[in-house]
């Protein structure tokens, strides 16, 4: 056994048993919203605690996107994923990072169908995951869905 080894600590509030890495704080969303227009941000896709460990100290936020289906489960498109699959991907991602805020993707059908629809699966993916916000793609026709979250604090 090398004299030169780190020695181990467990993180009780992480389940960890690694070396524990310069303290730092994480990001959050008001944080980051103070950043508009000043230094840019950098945002990475990360789909497990190992990926996140090693991109965490270079990103401001990590993406656990839904491209997961065809990235880890090798589907032929991102509709059959499911929010199982991204709840426990994005609680993975944050267990394995410390300093960026993590954003998951909402799969397809999780927020389409109505704002109320929309807030039920947001406020389980951040309440499963610890994750900083969630992502929603589409265009004018979610504007009253997107204001119906973040009123109710989703970011």
């Amino acid at each position: 056994m090398s004299t030169n080894s780190k020695t181990l600590t467990f993180d009780t509030s992480t389940s960890r048993a690694n070396p524990t890495p310069s303290p730092m704080k994480r990001l959050t969303v008001p944080r980051i919203r103070q950043r508009k227009g000043g230094e840019p941000l950098v945002m990475l896709t990360a789909y497990t605690v190992r990926m996140a460990q090693l991109m965490d100290p270079h990103c401001d936020m990590l993406l656990v996107g839904d491209s997961l289906g065809q990235v880890i489960y090798g589907l032929p498109h991102t509709v059959a994923v499911t929010m199982e699959m991204m709840a426990a991907h994005g609680a993975a991602v944050v267990r394995g990072s410390y300093h960026a805020a993590v954003i998951v993707d909402m799969p397809f059908g999780s927020y389409e169908a109505s704002p109320e629809q929309a807030f039920i699966n947001a406020s389980r993916l951040l309440k499963e995951t610890g994750a900083a916000g969630v992502k929603v793609e589409g265009g004018k026709v979610l504007a009253p869905t997107l204001e119906f979250l973040t009123s109710r604090g989703i970011p």
